[in-house]
């Protein structure tokens, strides 16, 4: 599209990517004003004020300055011209006005405006990457007005010029996520001061990982292979999320080795580089394998290994890097067995005398870290020191649970304490690779939790191959950047806001929608463990009610994309749209998979049917594959979405993709008819929430070649009537439903009638219905009414006046989260485990019960590890006035098996035994004992738990 159909756009769009979650503004696209007066014109009638900097400034700062004047090309269609300073001398400057950036004590420009007083930086002076924006009269002969952009330190100027380039109207993602930029002819400065502060967490970074075969294939195809090509691509962007950290490719790759400008590049251009938590000193894996002698066994190969990991830090030099400490086994493995924590110490200090004799400084002079990952935890948990200036790397336990954090009142460490967290894996119980599967809502809650216990040296996360994970990535490192100004409640604006940045204000609210609930739903299961069996066929309508979600959602989001103007559609498709088509057709691949499968063992007409439905879905996965890899985007993006997802039959991934198994039937020559109902049917008055199977349904369908005739009817027509009585099934129909009324008025007590049902083929079957009245007009309001069995309760749904505080906390709900509506914990998180007590924070439910006697109460908590290796999490429950039950959500969870099965269904329950004494109308209290637990539902259960996989819905709550 040329400048004349993005002029269209203005209006439509009205300038999204201006927008940051929570950042002041100092830039406007209009002279009109209310808050803040203009200053002065920084693009108009085709001129822009150039960009004033010194020579003897950061490399990097030139770099971001040249950046912002491409910028300004891409928005106005003009550059800015960079003016370089000498002697208190600019060139020619025609348009009197000029933005000036530069490094406090690294430029002489800034340095020369501190010593005229013309700026004051005491706000950001000697800080880390703290950024001062304001406009400055006068700063220099020939500029009457400029915006002066001040750094603390490199990257703080950095930001800053990268701040403005996001304020006119230029993604972060404009790259690597095709989002275009509105044209702008005016563009303003207004005259206020802004300041970008220090983050609160101080290296925040991605590590690129698992890249093969997406990452590593484009990257291959794009630059030859994974060199500065590809990274300065890669540092920009994470300078323009404002982030300061990378962990580089690593399978099959060498960072330093494969091409010599990376390192180089990565100083110059700000970045903080280090390697993965299994490569120490600065050393790839390939590296080893390249050039290693012997075994990677300290105890066997103590001088070679020493020699190698020397080089490492010599080749350190000056850069800004972390180096990461300690010792693994071989290609990311455990270490001999046999390994000690006595042999690892002694490897932490040889690794630090290298350190010191090459740096010719203390070891403590150079920022290093040790990663506490899966067995080396259990080294420190042993008992096993590192100095204290090493940052001991905290991690999950690879699907975003965090495994370990400080005590609330740790002894203070100068290293202090980083997180290593997982937007993808490749492992145990599965690998998850292929598209984004999480949610910020639990990243906001495990990072939450981290800072709020002092976790803020580090944060890196792993995401994969960068593409698709750009929402999840945002989220993370705006968050990082300060986790105090995004509270739980902010999330949705945020999501909004980065759509809003994406793709205009016109659709950024349904946008918004749309990303909030397809992570929800492949955060509930990953795509890759997703099969015919994830969910229930038989029960609550489980299968149909998830597709039929998929599919709506499908439905908006194509609808959006048919709406968007032409040049948003790449960037919506790789973004959003993708995503969701892609899972919605593998949610309707697996369904008709499990339809197949059930409609063969009942000898269904349709079976064969079903079977060409999973093939056609098969295919249509190959086809959004192939729309992703080689038309979006001209093709830009090939070999991003190469990763295998379907066929997965163990942890790791499938060499090919492979059509999931079909059963074909040869039918009988002749007409049967089929039944699908139970021999009795249980029916009361009590709505239903959710669009559940109705339970007065019975399905009749043909089991051979020809249309089957049904005749049904009904003992006592009074109080029961059907919505058909005969007719025909077709061969070619999934099944005639037939739908049960009752008339409730003219029943007071219990009563038994039956259904017969005679069809084609000599079938004869009796259904027994009982019918159980109930006096809707009796129930209690502000209650959760059981239906047959059970009854379910939304954690949201708790009465607002039984909200009771204690110590400063309380129960705080979190809408949206997790598989359910949403969850409640206690906040503030940090807080020392209470004592059981009747006084402690707690959050009531009423709900109204139809039986008594004994029974299930099922609690559906979100996996949280056991994080402060204590006795475990708990909380607390009782059942109207019966004694506190105190329940440990980790005791009984530590084994492997579980947690196995706990991940991959994202959830843990909890079971226990209890008492209705009476029916009627009950209340359920929960007690805060330990931060960290998140309840996301309640089951209370009559009768045997049914096969599903999100549990009951919700019951009908009586308002």
């Amino acid at each position: 599209m040329g400048n004349k159909g993005i002029y269209l756009l203005i209006a439509f769009m009205c300038w999204g990517s201006s927008y940051s979650f929570g950042q002041q503004q100092v830039i406007s696209f209009s002279s009109d004003q209310q808050q803040a007066s203009v200053a002065f014109a920084l693009a108009g009638q085709g001129q822009v004020a150039p960009i004033v900097l010194a020579e003897d400034d950061w490399k990097g700062v030139q770099i971001a300055a040249d950046n912002l004047s491409q910028d300004f090309k891409r928005v106005t269609g003009t550059p800015a011209t960079l003016l370089k300073m000498q002697d208190n001398a600019i060139g020619n400057n025609s348009s009197h006005t000029a933005i000036i950036v530069g490094t406090i004590g690294h430029s002489s420009v800034i340095d020369q405006l501190i010593k005229n007083g013309k700026i004051q930086v005491d706000q950001v002076a000697g800080k880390w990457e703290a950024t001062l924006m304001r406009v400055v009269a006068h700063p220099f002969p020939g500029i009457e007005q400029a915006l002066v952009i001040a750094g603390s330190d490199k990257r703080g100027t950095i930001y800053g010029i990268y701040e403005i380039s996001r304020q006119i109207g230029v993604s972060p993602w404009y790259y690597w996520g095709d989002v275009p930029v509105v044209h702008q002819q005016n563009i303003y400065c207004l005259d206020r001061t802004m300041v970008l502060a220090s983050p609160k967490v101080k290296y925040r970074g991605i590590f690129l990982n698992d890249e093969a075969p997406a990452l590593s294939g484009w990257v291959h195809e794009q630059f030859g292979g994974f060199n500065h090509k590809f990274y300065t691509k890669v540092f920009e962007l994470l300078l323009r999320l404002k982030a300061n950290y990378l962990w580089p490719a690593m399978w099959g790759n060498a960072f330093n080795d494969d091409d010599t400008l990376n390192p180089v590049l990565a100083d110059q251009y700000g970045i903080v580089m280090g390697t993965s938590h299994h490569e120490p000193m600065l050393r790839a894996q390939q590296e080893w394998k390249r050039y290693g002698k012997g075994e990677w066994n300290y105890q066997e190969n103590q001088k070679v290994l020493q020699d190698f990991w020397k080089k490492g830090i010599q080749h350190m030099g000056s850069h800004e890097s972390i180096v990461t400490v300690g010792m693994r086994g071989d290609g990311d493995m455990p270490m001999t067995e046999g390994s000690n924590i006595a042999l690892l110490e002694k490897i932490i200090k040889d690794q630090r005398q290298i350190i010191t004799s090459v740096t010719g400084k203390p070891a403590s002079k150079t920022p290093q870290l040790w990663a506490l990952y899966k067995e080396v935890q259990e080294y420190y948990d042993k008992g096993m020191r590192v100095p204290d200036d090493i940052t001991l790397l905290l991690c999950d336990d690879n699907w975003g649970n965090l495994r370990k954090l400080p005590a609330l009142n740790a002894k203070y460490r100068s290293g202090g304490y980083g997180i290593y967290y997982h937007f993808d894996y490749v492992g145990d119980p599965r690998n998850y690779k292929w598209i984004n599967t999480n949610t910020i809502e639990r990243t906001w809650e495990q990072m939450h939790l981290a800072y709020s216990y002092g976790v803020d040296q580090i944060w890196i996360v792993n995401v994969g191959d960068l593409k698709p994970m750009e929402f999840p990535i945002s989220f993370f490192l705006d968050y990082a950047r300060n986790p105090e100004a995004i509270n739980y409640d902010d999330l949705p604006a945020y999501t909004t806001n980065w759509a809003k940045q994406q793709f205009g204000e016109t659709f950024a609210q349904p946008i918004a929608d749309i990303i909030h609930l397809y992570t929800k739903y492949n955060a509930r299961v990953k795509p890759e463990l997703l099969n015919s069996r994830t969910y229930s066929l038989k029960n609550y309508n489980e299968w149909n009610r998830v597709v039929d979600a998929y599919n709506a959602l499908a439905q908006k989001s194509r609808a959006i994309y048919d709406k968007l103007p032409e040049a948003y559609k790449a960037a919506y498709f790789e973004l959003v749209d993708f995503q969701v088509a892609a899972s919605a057709n593998l949610y309707r691949l697996y369904r008709a998979q499990a339809l197949n499968h059930l409609y063969a063992d009942q000898h269904r007409s349709v079976t064969n049917q079903f079977a060409d439905s999973v093939r056609y879905y098969y295919l249509q996965d190959s086809l959004l594959t192939y729309r992703y890899n080689k038309i979006n985007a001209g093709g830009k993006w090939n070999h991003f979405m190469d990763q295998t997802h379907i066929g997965y039959t163990y942890w790791q991934q499938p060499e090919h993709n492979s059509l999931p198994a079909v059963r074909e039937i040869t039918l009988q020559g002749k007409a049967i008819l089929g039944i699908d109902g139970p021999d009795t049917l249980y029916l009361n008055q009590v709505p239903t929430s959710d669009n559940t199977t109705p339970p007065g349904q019975i399905t009749l369908y043909a089991m051979g070649n020809q249309p089957a005739d049904y005749a049904v009817k009904v003992a006592n027509e009074k109080l029961l009537s059907l919505d058909a009585q005969k007719g025909i099934v077709k061969t070619a129909a999934a099944g005639r439903a037939i739908h049960l009324k009752v008339d409730w008025t003219k029943i007071s007590t219990k009563q038994v009638t039956a259904i017969d049902i005679k069809g084609s083929g000599g079938v004869h079957k009796k259904i027994t219905v009982v019918l159980s009245p109930v006096d809707i007009r009796q129930l209690p309001h502000g209650a959760y009414i059981q239906g047959k069995d059970l009854v379910s309760i939304d954690a949201l749904g708790y009465t607002s006046d039984s909200l009771k505080f204690g110590q400063g906390i309380r129960w705080t709900a979190l809408k949206g989260f997790g598989k359910t509506a949403g969850g409640v914990t206690p906040m503030p998180v940090n807080f020392t485990p209470l004592k059981m007590s009747r006084e402690n924070p707690s959050i009531s439910y009423r709900f109204y019960t139809l039986d008594s006697g004994d029974a299930h109460i099922r609690f559906y908590l979100s996996p949280t590890l056991n994080i402060w290796h204590t006795e475990g999490l708990k909380f607390a429950y009782a059942i109207d006035a019966q004694a506190p039950v105190v329940v440990n959500i980790n005791k009984g969870f530590e084994s492997e098996n579980l947690w196995r099965k706990e991940v991959a269904a994202s959830i843990r329950k909890i079971a226990d035994k209890v008492s209705i004494k009476n029916a009627g109308l009950h209340t359920l209290t929960i007690w805060a004992i330990s931060p960290g637990v998140v309840i996301q539902k309640m089951e209370l259960d009559f009768g045997k738990e049914k096969q599903s996989f999100l549990g009951a819905p919700i019951s009908y709550y009586n308002p």
